[in-house]
């Protein structure tokens, strides 16, 4: 994988309760995108706090976390921000999983482990047309 920096610029949540991943996934699209502005949460909570506070144009969240799971924090968000992008990272490849999605502005889901440049097109995929 090579990293080639990206300059476009777009503020991004990052939702995961797994304080490794979220740090390494963090370092990497700050590497990525360094125009990008990054907030990083440990559970849907607390994601819902900061997306209150910094209205980032996407969310990246996992689904599976405490607390708060990805789910239930997309849908309020969704209900105070209709706009809002998320990519959602999931271990989970059923059915059920998936049609959760149809229901939710998900731009797109990347299924764990996670291939960092799977995450990076999708990143620009979904920011694509964002203010910037």
């Amino acid at each position: 994988m090579e990293l080639v920096p990206s300059f476009v610029t777009f503020s991004l949540l990052v939702v995961e309760d797994d304080k490794s991943a979220r740090e390494v996934l963090s370092r990497m699209v700050a590497l990525k995108f360094p125009n990008c502005t990054l907030h990083a949460a440990d559970n849907g909570v607390s994601g819902m706090e900061l997306f209150k506070e910094f209205l980032p144009d996407l969310v990246v969240t996992d689904i599976n976390m405490p607390v708060m799971e990805g789910f239930e924090m997309i849908r309020e968000i969704s209900s105070i921000h209709p706009g809002a992008s998320f990519i959602v990272l999931t271990a989970y490849a059923d059915k059920i999983t998936f049609d959760k999605f149809k229901d939710l502005n998900v731009c797109t889901y990347l299924l764990k482990p996670l291939e960092f440049d799977e995450l990076f097109a999708a990143i620009e995929k979904c920011s694509a047309g964002l203010k910037g």
